[in-house]
């Protein structure tokens, strides 16, 4: 299975000279956030491959006009052909101006919501957020800093990959494109990254599974 993940910056290739072409070969496509939604809504008419999207801190505009022909992933579990994705949009919270910000506990009590989902899928396969983790290339400011919770899932659920967004790879240059942590394979999805996974394991549930609230 090919992979498109793309986030905060958008990619001229993909904005300027997108074509069907381009993105041949590719069987899902995900947005980690903070990408204008015409951006997304422009892929949809090159490809019929779902693009599946989680918030990022600066999506408030999502709320009145959100990306047309995708889907959102935000505080559910989304199951394509197997493969099992978390999406947990949302940054640290730094201020009071956006609805895509969260306190550590939040963030918690939404993955805790989240349990029953990845209990009847029989765990996750894929990681999809906007922040990274605490202490996994993120920063050390408020607005940057990592969610510790996302390391408990990562050692709780042991994902093949986590992807993420919000850590621009120009804020330092020793920043890696892809690390690892356990067992899973961390991507730093901004703008875009292509890679493989094998495909993964025929599942009866398929779509979406939302979390108890």
């Amino acid at each position: 299975m090919k992979i498109l993940a793309i986030s905060d910056v958008p990619s001229k290739a993909l904005w300027d000279y997108c074509s069907k072409e381009r993105l041949a070969g590719i069987d899902l496509i995900l947005s980690c956030g903070d990408l204008p939604a015409g951006y997304l809504e422009h892929m949809t008419n090159f490809t019929t491959v779902p693009i599946l999207y989680v918030h990022g801190n600066h999506d408030e505009d999502y709320q009145t006009r959100a990306p047309g022909g995708c889907i959102c992933i935000d505080d559910a579990l989304y199951i394509w052909k197997g493969l099992r994705i978390l999406g947990l949009g949302g940054s640290m919270r730094y201020n009071k101006d956006s609805s895509f910000q969260y306190t550590e506990r939040e963030m918690r009590w939404r993955i805790i919501r989240m349990r029953w989902a990845m209990y009847r899928a029989g765990g996750i396969d894929l990681l999809l957020t906007h922040a990274p983790a605490r202490g996994l290339n993120d920063g050390e400011d408020p607005a940057h800093r990592g969610f510790e919770s996302f390391n408990e899932v990562l050692d709780r659920y042991q994902p093949g990959w986590f992807v993420h967004g919000h850590i621009h790879l120009n804020y330092d240059a020793q920043l890696p494109r892809v690390c690892t942590r356990g067992e899973t394979t961390v991507i730093n999805a901004t703008e875009r990254y292509l890679f493989d996974i094998p495909d993964p394991a025929p599942s009866p549930l398929s779509g979406m599974i939302k979390g108890i609230f």
